[in-house]
């Protein structure tokens, strides 16, 4: 018969998420963790990429505070119905550590959820209620969020085409594109830009055609997509068979990484400019180490839902090491006002609102004859940190 030292043993061998302890025995030799993204829908390859970010990253720890590591991931199908629904799930079965909600509503919504619960979730979503109006003590923010985006997309692609003077917007209809948006707007009109359009869309559309046929007819000179994922991909491959990159700039401000870009292909990103939170390309001590260590386990160029999964649930790691605790209230606290080498180079979690303070990259696609290797789709133009005073963003945590 196995013993309970040998059970464990085997345990940890396994990968996170493959066993579900329901001994209480075992439990209290295990922190659980859960990945709650979209795991199907229009934004699965994101939910894909993040749960192998997490699974990466609790393996490589393997143990903190001498116990086991668990996860268990969590398909919010990018609706935050559905997403309160699991996590609420997970809470009654003892997980208090999140990780994950790729979509601005589904983890606005699940920050809720981990505040009510004395748990922790932290998130790579961009709306800036997260950490602006709607912030609370459980949740925190490695991304960038929508004003710091368009900052550091926008406004250097300005100074780089002073005489880009018109500017046309296709935007997704819910929290996160209104914040780019109004972001954008708020510089159009400091540079007197002339805003000659914008189309609004749902989060199920994949048809932009009728989109771009009145982007052409407002004559722009930039097109400036605010959408995500798969639907920025089809909104940029469509402008493309349009031949929009022949008379007018594209600026993409948030894409979603190298899973993107390798879907495109070379041809469609050649010119094109993308906003971006994480390249693999990034000259930062730790980033380097990182993806050596992806390259080696996985054999792959970590990409952007990978490597926010994998910093996100690494900071709640080291800040349970640091607290020398697995009691949410005492790792938040380690938590707040952390500094560490990240991806990005030196980043900080601003205690007053739980924003991660880093860089986020302006990049530029590049032809395929210029490419070092497969994934050399792009040069880093420009980067910086642009984010709002604590006084400006309306975040009061209690």
């Amino acid at each position: 018969m196995i013993n309970r030292r040998d059970f464990l043993k085997l345990s940890a061998l396994a990968a996170p998420g493959a066993l579900s302890f329901s001994d209480v025995f075992a439990q209290s030799d295990t922190i659980q963790f859960s990945c709650p993204v979209p795991m199907s829908g229009p934004f699965a390859a994101n939910g894909k990429y993040a749960d192998m970010g997490m699974k990466l990253v609790l393996q490589k720890y393997n143990k903190v505070l001498g116990k086991n590591l668990n996860y268990t991931a969590i398909d919010t199908e990018g609706k935050p119905a559905t997403a309160v629904r699991k996590v609420q799930e997970a809470i009654e079965k003892g997980t208090h550590f999140f990780a994950g909600g790729i979509l601005s509503s589904e983890s606005l919504a699940i920050g809720k959820e981990a505040e009510k619960a004395n748990s922790i979730f932290v998130t790579t979503a961009g709306a800036d209620e997260i950490t602006g109006s709607e912030c609370n003590r459980a949740t925190f923010r490695w991304s960038v969020p929508t004003f710091g985006a368009i900052e550091q997309t926008v406004r250097p692609l300005l100074e780089k085409l002073p005489k880009a003077k018109r500017w046309y917007t296709i935007t997704p209809q819910y929290v996160f594109g209104d914040g780019l948006l109004n972001a954008a707007k708020a510089i159009f009109k400091e540079k007197g830009i002339e805003h000659v359009g914008n189309s609004y869309h749902s989060l199920a559309e994949k048809e932009f055609s009728g989109y771009l046929t009145n982007a052409i007819a407002a004559k722009p000179d930039v097109l400036l997509l605010l959408n995500f994922g798969s639907q920025s991909s089809d909104a940029l491959r469509q402008a493309v068979s349009f031949g929009m990159k022949n008379n007018m700039t594209i600026l993409m401000a948030w894409a979603s990484g190298l899973e993107q870009f390798e879907a495109l292909g070379a041809d469609i990103c050649d010119g094109v400019y993308f906003g971006a939170q994480y390249w693999h390309g990034i000259d930062a001590p730790f980033n380097k180490e990182f993806v050596q260590f992806v390259n080696t386990s996985l054999k792959i160029d970590p990409n952007y839902s990978l490597a926010g999964s994998y910093i996100c649930t690494k900071i709640m790691l080291d800040a349970m090491a640091k607290a020398n605790s697995t009691d949410p209230k005492a790792v938040i606290a380690a938590m707040e006002g952390m500094k560490y080498e990240g991806l990005t180079g030196t980043e900080e979690i601003r205690k007053g609102d739980h924003q991660v303070i880093k860089n986020y990259y302006l990049l530029k696609g590049k032809p395929k004859s210029q490419m070092r290797n497969k994934n050399d789709y792009a040069d880093i133009v420009s980067f910086g940190k642009s984010f709002l005073p604590l006084d400006k963003t309306m975040c009061k945590l209690a």
